[in-house]
């Protein structure tokens, strides 16, 4: 499972949207290999080093995108982030897509709550909220 603040989490969303407002559209996360499918507003969910979100509108020339590390897999706080990622996200680096219109209606619905927790299934993402 992997924690993010909420406010962090809109902020990569909101960012995403208004960088594909200015520059075009949203990007591809499976690089050209599934035309069409996550070009659409939402964040990443990226394992590489550490785990984190990421926005995904498309991005001018040298800018970089938004990200926030989860709370239990960031590469410089955490001395057993890579043991945490292998066993909650896989040892191989990757890309899942989340949409917008899956967490915007669960963080609007639950004002209360602090943190998104998410969990990778062998075949689904689990989102949850919790309140700290």
């Amino acid at each position: 499972m992997f924690t993010f603040p909420i406010l962090a989490v809109r902020k990569v969303i909101n960012r995403g949207i208004a960088d594909a407002a200015v520059n075009g559209g949203f990007r591809n996360p499976y690089y050209g290999t599934r035309p069409g499918e996550g070009e659409k507003p939402g964040l990443w969910l990226v394992g590489d080093q550490g785990v984190y979100i990421m926005s995904n509108g498309k991005l001018a020339e040298g800018f970089r995108a938004l990200l926030v590390y989860a709370e239990q897999c960031h590469p410089k706080g955490d001395v057993d982030w890579w043991d945490y990622k292998r066993r909650h996200f896989g040892a191989d680096d990757g890309i899942e897509f989340i949409e917008w219109e899956r967490l915007i209606p669960l963080f609007d619905r639950n004002l209360g709550a602090t943190h998104l927790n998410v969990e990778l299934t062998e075949t689904d993402i689990a989102l949850s909220l919790i309140t700290r």
